[in-house]
C-alpha cells in the first residue's frame, strides 16, 4: 500500500510538471507589426503570461506559439464527482456531485 501511495504521488509530480498542448501559428511578413491575433484579440508582441482562453504565449512578427496552462481530469470517479472549469485559476475543479464545495479525491491529469 506504501509503494502504491508513492507511486500516486510521483505520477502526481510528474503530470503536474508536465507541458501543457501547445500549438503555434505563424504570420505573412508584415501582418504582425502590431501583435498577435488569438480568438478574435490582438495581443501585444512579446511573452503573454495569461491569455483570456488561458494560454501562455510568446508573440513575435513572424510566429505565435502557446501552450495550455491548465490540465485536463481524465480519470476520477465519474458517478459521484463532476468536472469545472474554473476561469480564475484557468483549470478544471473536479469536485462532488452532491456537494461541489468538497473536491474529489484521486484524480489524474494530462496537459
Amino acid at each position: 500500500m506504501k509503494s502504491f501511495l508513492a507511486f500516486l504521488v510521483a505520477m502526481g509530480i510528474i503530470v503536474a510538471l508536465g507541458d501543457a498542448y501547445c500549438f503555434s501559428k505563424r504570420y505573412k511578413p508584415g501582418k504582425a507589426d502590431k501583435g498577435c491575433m488569438l480568438n478574435g484579440k490582438l495581443y501585444p508582441l512579446g511573452h503573454i503570461e495569461r491569455t483570456e482562453d488561458c494560454h501562455r504565449c510568446d508573440c513575435s512578427r513572424t510566429e505565435m506559439r502557446c501552450c495550455s496552462i491548465f490540465s485536463t481530469p481524465v480519470a476520477y470517479d465519474e458517478e459521484n464527482c463532476e468536472v469545472i472549469f474554473n476561469e480564475e485559476s484557468c483549470d478544471y475543479d473536479v469536485v462532488q456531485k452532491n456537494d461541489p464545495s468538497k473536491e474529489c479525491s484521486r484524480v489524474a491529469r494530462v496537459g
